[in-house]
């Protein structure tokens, strides 16, 4: 893999892990589109592997104070987030042994985009609950983690998903992002642990470990611009806005690859 190459991935993962536009969809319909997925010294896993290990340095130092709190004293919230991690995994690993060809398909990615988009217009009809993170009930944290747990496929975005059931719950739109963001830590974590497992039963990467590096820290950067973008959308309402991008793409996408089917 060139270093441009890898540098765009790591912009577009950098964006997409916290814009609720699906980050595992763009990275499956660009890389089919950048990179010859065929070729045996690409080693994706590794990629994969880097770039979510910097956005999750994103979200740990974005809400670093909170995660302290967390795990010094706010014992309730931490259980929270326990609760609803829970289907990610009873639900979330299956998929990914089951579905492991299907998460690479772009024409997945595609339909999910457009599902996505349908989901986020569906926050412009919901007015702004009261509910907080410290009246949130575990039911709701097990229905949230829920979305978390489909949202492995690709399209499907992890955080406009989330972040939807919980304002459709009646969680106020501050409390929606910070949840759905603390839920994130352990999520990327232990999927990057699952991948690091593959990636150490994998051929070697031909890509250099400074151009990994590079696009780690790349990804962290833009991660920490995104994430602040959403935040400030998200308060003012607009989050119903990123639907006219996902549905075009997801338009586009699908056209594109049945075309390819037909010819």
């Amino acid at each position: 893999m060139e270093l441009w190459q890898l540098l765009i991935l790591a912009i577009l993962q950098g964006i997409t892990e916290f814009l609720p536009v699906s980050s595992s969809g763009h990275l499956v319909v660009l890389a089919s589109v950048l990179l010859d997925v065929t070729d045996p010294a690409l080693n994706l896993t590794a990629i994969n592997v880097v770039l979510h290990v910097g956005t999750l340095l994103t979200i740990l130092v974005f809400y670093r104070k909170r995660i302290l709190t967390l795990l010094k004293s706010d014992w309730r919230t931490l259980a929270l987030v326990v609760v609803g991690t829970l289907p990610a995994v009873i639900v979330g690993l299956p998929l990914k042994l089951f579905l492991e060809d299907a998460l690479t398909a772009p024409l997945l990615a595609g339909t999910l985009l457009i599902g996505t988009g349908g989901l986020l217009v569906c926050t412009s009809k919901v007015r702004e609950g009261d509910q907080s993170l410290n009246t949130l009930t575990y039911r709701n944290a097990i229905l949230i983690g829920i979305g978390q747990a489909l949202a492995i496929l690709p399209g499907l975005s992890r955080s406009g998903t989330t972040i939807s059931v919980a304002l459709f719950l009646g969680v106020k739109r501050q409390a929606s992002a910070e949840f759905s963001f603390l839920l994130a830590i352990p999520a990327i974590a232990g999927a990057g642990l699952l991948e690091a497992k593959d990636l150490l039963q994998a051929s070697p990467t031909s890509t250099p470990v400074f151009s990994l590096v590079l696009g780690a820290i790349l990804a962290f950067t833009v991660g920490m611009v995104a994430l602040r973008w959403l935040l400030t959308w998200l308060q003012s309402g607009r989050l119903a806005w990123f639907a006219w991008w996902c549905i075009p793409v997801g338009v586009t996408v699908v056209t594109w690859r049945l075309l390819l089917l037909a010819t």
